[in-house]
């Protein structure tokens, strides 16, 4: 007889390990943090600076035509499938496949790998945002003004200029924005093949995200179901503060008409049909074994199918809305600049580290806008970022569950990984590295 955090276990006898086991892995506590942690995992950045970006590229209106056949045909069974065989198991991404054909764990070892170097490099985006919205505080907005130490000869305040002096302005010109972004947070070095030095302030803020992280898991679904509901439900207050104040900007419609306008030639192309299948794998953390992680820790006669569906089109209908807060500000900073909206309009780390940041700049009381961005954006990171975490503990810890849920060796398990991806992450946090990660648009 042995004790196994407070419970007697006879080890002589299988039946007593089997439900040990159960007990000691938990489950959700309700409903709630179920569909809070699965909101909290495919609601991430990409909602935000994908989705919109792919939408106006793709033909405006009728890119949701591709967008929605995808999902119904291939997102939403995907998704149920992934949910309901970690219900069905209890286990995680590895496991689960043992109790239905042992030959598919390589699968489940496939979708660890790729989870493993997604928590390693999807945090640095935390640790930029984390940088943006430290230097939130201040009484100037440092990419506001090109009077810093930072900036160039060639660096100009756009939205400063008459379009008289603007005809004379030279093509190598550069924003105050573009600066702060290349030359204060990353400090580019003239070639990625030129390593530099490790951005200290930037490894500081990714200490921080991977420290907050390590606090969301480090008691499994105990921990992550209580974090979840502010992680996953404080974005919404966000995004619908940054909406209400887009569209009441001058522009804000112009820039909603150009997310939206239809083109319905765009239709015969098959990079539109591409990018439409691809963003619903990425935006539904299909493959990966998250899904299946976190639907191992239902009851197991929890109405999944339904909670599916519901989740299904949150996730949708919240790339569309973010899409209206994203081009309302964007269509402001246009008709600020005098400008079309094809030129300010950017994806990835250029749309929320750029583009956006210049048009809060433009608005009265810029710091608290910028705060407002920066937290939301830290905050749909964060949430997927331990969500995709505690689905890799799941998975290494239903692997040795006689080993890892003695004591607190799956703390310390959890620390080591921790600790190992924050090293691994001081490299992309250097002088050069940093362009690759811009380059494939991470």
């Amino acid at each position: 007889m042995v004790i196994l955090n407070d419970l007697e276990v006879d080890f002589s006898d299988p039946e007593s390990i089997s439900n040990s086991k159960i007990k000691e892995r938990g489950q959700w506590t309700s409903k709630v943090e179920f569909l809070l942690a699965v909101a909290g995992q495919i609601i991430g950045l990409g909602n935000v600076w994908r989705f919109p970006y792919l939408c106006y590229k793709n033909g405006g209106g009728v890119f949701l035509i591709p967008y929605l056949v995808f999902l119904f045909a291939c997102g939403i069974p995907l998704f149920i499938l992934e949910i309901s065989l970690g219900q069905y198991t209890c286990q995680g991404s590895i496991t689960c496949w043992k109790r239905i054909c042992p030959l598919f764990q390589g699968v489940g070892y496939g979708t660890v790998v790729v989870l493993l170097y997604s928590c390693t490099y999807y945090i640095i985006i935390m640790a930029w945002a984390f940088f943006y919205l430290f230097s939130s505080f201040s009484s100037v907005l440092p990419w506001a003004s090109c009077s810093n130490a930072w900036n160039t000869e060639m660096c100009v305040e756009f939205d400063k200029i008459d379009n008289f002096s603007r005809q004379s302005i030279s093509e190598n010109a550069t924003s105050p924005g573009q600066e702060f972004w290349e030359r204060r947070v990353l400090n580019l070095t003239g070639s990625m093949y030129e390593l530099g030095s490790v951005r200290w302030e930037l490894a500081l803020c990714l200490l921080l995200a991977w420290t907050i992280c390590y606090f969301c898991v480090w008691k499994g679904v105990k921990s992550t179901g209580k974090v979840v509901y502010f992680t996953a439900t404080f974005p919404y207050v966000m995004l619908v503060v940054l909406l209400l104040r887009g569209i009441t900007l001058p522009g804000a419609f112009d820039g909603i008409r150009f997310y939206l306008y239809p083109d319905p030639t765009r239709l015969t192309e098959p990079q539109v049909w591409m990018d439409a299948g691809t963003q619903i794998f990425y935006s539904y953390a299909l493959c990966m074994g998250c899904l299946v992680a976190l639907g191992s820790y239902n009851k197991y006669n929890n109405n999944c199918y339904k909670d599916c569906i519901y989740l299904c089109l949150l996730n949708s209908v919240t790339s569309f809305v973010a899409g209206f807060a994203i081009f309302s500000v964007l269509g402001f900073m246009a008709h600020e600049q005098e400008t079309d909206i094809s030129t300010v309009a950017e994806s990835g780390p250029g749309l929320a580290f750029i583009a956006y940041p210049r048009a809060v700049a433009m608005m009265p009381v810029p710091q608290l806008w910028a705060i407002c961005f920066f937290i939301m954006t830290i905050l749909l990171g964060l949430d997927t970022q331990f969500v995709g975490l505690e689905s890799l503990m799941t998975a290494i810890t239903d692997l040795y569950p006689s080993y890892l849920l003695i004591g607190y060796r799956r703390e310390l398990t959890l620390l080591f990984i921790c600790a190992g991806s924050f090293l691994i992450g001081l490299v992309m946090v250097s002088e050069a590295l940093t362009v690759c990660m811009i380059i494939l648009k991470t």
